[in-house]
């Protein structure tokens, strides 16, 4: 019986792996990251469920999407209802915001979530069928300051985590006016070489033919050369909304490309979008995008409110920070560990060490190990920076030995002052 992680997934663990990546102390550290910079930013926390209704992603997501037609994890209920596990946050975002109606309560809302991703793919370095993505959505403003504040609040995120070699790639995928343009010329463009698109291509050739802009086939790259340019069909406002954007992040100092092939993997985003790439992923070399998507909530039944918002993949970010050999908080580790010397020991170094938590001090006891030397060597392999060794005689005197485990130096402390005395040291 194979009881081994499902293919694409992986286990995070506080010790005993070599990847350093599945270390939770570095998922913690990354995500307490994330959690400052969106609250630094007015942004509050939203948690959805794992799974929603198939229908939610269909629509919101769209049908020419690749999650849709090839990525989702599809399953029905003992109910006979069509569920999805979540691929993707906004959706989920967008139907919770609507189902509590948090649109009568204020006129903007941001929120940000931390979570799990599912989508069925071929498992490779940074991309799992199971990951993990850190997200925001704002929505209530159409201008272009909130563009420029969440591609903002993305670069900052990599900053604080000390990520080098930031690129910023923006475009605009116009308005339905723009888009309506450009779908014609693309097509007259692509019409002649269709017998040599890839088959996926062919089939977003009639229902969505911009995806074929977001084609990872060589082929279609080939055959997209030349191709015409979505900025040379743009509405004086699609334009003007660009053109702001763009001045805005050059007054904050976020450096960015113009790449006007670049239109995202999905369907819902209008006007901005944008990505960040990092150096030391190889070809996958994304780790955050994201734009505007204006009408997105209409599509669930509710009001036609602008929007923008991004997600990050955690996983890449991780390989990231580690590729480039970035610092990051490490676990923290018992500040003190008890060493009961006897029966009578164990229980007033319980009452000492539940004392010391009680206190913030972080501390752990010895309940195995018969030996002295054995229990040292255990706090010390759990990185614990103080011992406190009790026996018969200390007990007696109502003392307990504190041993410093790395000058290897050692005191009487009494019992009643040895609270105290750690919280002194523990700084």
């Amino acid at each position: 019986m194979d009881l081994n992680a499902p293919k694409g997934t992986f286990d995070v663990l506080p010790y005993g792996t070599d990847e350093t990546w599945r270390l939770s102390s570095l998922w913690q550290y990354v995500e307490a990251v994330a959690r400052q910079t969106a609250t630094d930013y007015g942004y509050g926390e939203m948690r959805t469920p794992i799974y929603e209704r198939e229908e939610l992603f269909k629509r919101g997501v769209g049908d020419s999407s690749d999650i849709v037609t090839k990525e989702m994890f599809t399953f029905t209920d003992k109910g006979d209802r069509p569920m999805c596990l979540r691929p993707e946050g906004t959706s989920s975002v967008m139907r919770s915001f609507l189902e509590h109606k948090l649109g009568a309560l204020r006129g903007t809302h941001k929120f940000f979530y931390i979570g799990p991703m599912f989508r069925y793919e071929r498992p490779q370095s940074g991309r799992y069928r199971q990951h993990h993505q850190f997200g925001i959505e704002a929505i209530g403003v159409a201008g272009p300051e909130q563009d420029a504040e969440v591609i903002d609040l993305l670069y900052t995120f990599y900053q604080r985590l000390g990520i080098k070699d930031l690129k910023v790639h923006i475009n605009t995928v116009g308005d339905p006016a723009s888009r309506l343009g450009f779908r014609t010329a693309l097509m007259d463009f692509l019409r002649p070489q269709f017998a040599e698109l890839s088959p996926d291509s062919q089939i977003r050739f009639e229902k969505n033919p911009l995806r074929i802009l977001d084609s990872k086939d060589p082929k279609d790259k080939q055959l997209l050369k030349g191709s015409p340019s979505i900025l040379d069909y743009l509405t004086p406002e699609a334009k003007e909304h660009f053109a702001q954007v763009r001045a805005l992040l050059e007054k904050i100092g976020i450096p960015y490309v113009v790449d006007d092939r670049l239109v995202r993997g999905l369907d819902y985003y209008n006007k901005t979008v944008f990505e960040v790439v990092a150096g030391q992923l190889g070809a996958q070399n994304t780790i955050g995008g994201g734009g505007r998507f204006d009408g997105l909530i209409s599509t669930f039944g509710g009001p036609d409110l602008p929007a923008a918002g991004w997600a990050s993949g955690l996983e890449r970010v991780i390989h990231v920070l580690l590729a480039q050999g970035l610092p990051w908080t490490p676990a923290v580790t018992p500040f003190v560990y008890f060493v009961p010397l006897g029966d009578e020991a164990r229980e007033q170094c319980f009452l000492l060490a539940t004392a010391c938590r009680h206190a913030k001090i972080p501390c752990d006891i010895e309940l195995q190990a018969k030996k002295m030397q054995t229990a040292l060597q255990n706090a010390t392999k759990i990185g614990a920076t103080y011992s406190v060794i009790l026996g018969t005689e200390e007990l007696s005197q109502q003392k307990g030995q504190l041993k410093n485990l790395h000058t290897r130096e050692q005191k009487e402390v009494p019992f009643d002052q040895l609270i105290f005395t750690l919280k002194d040291l523990y700084v």
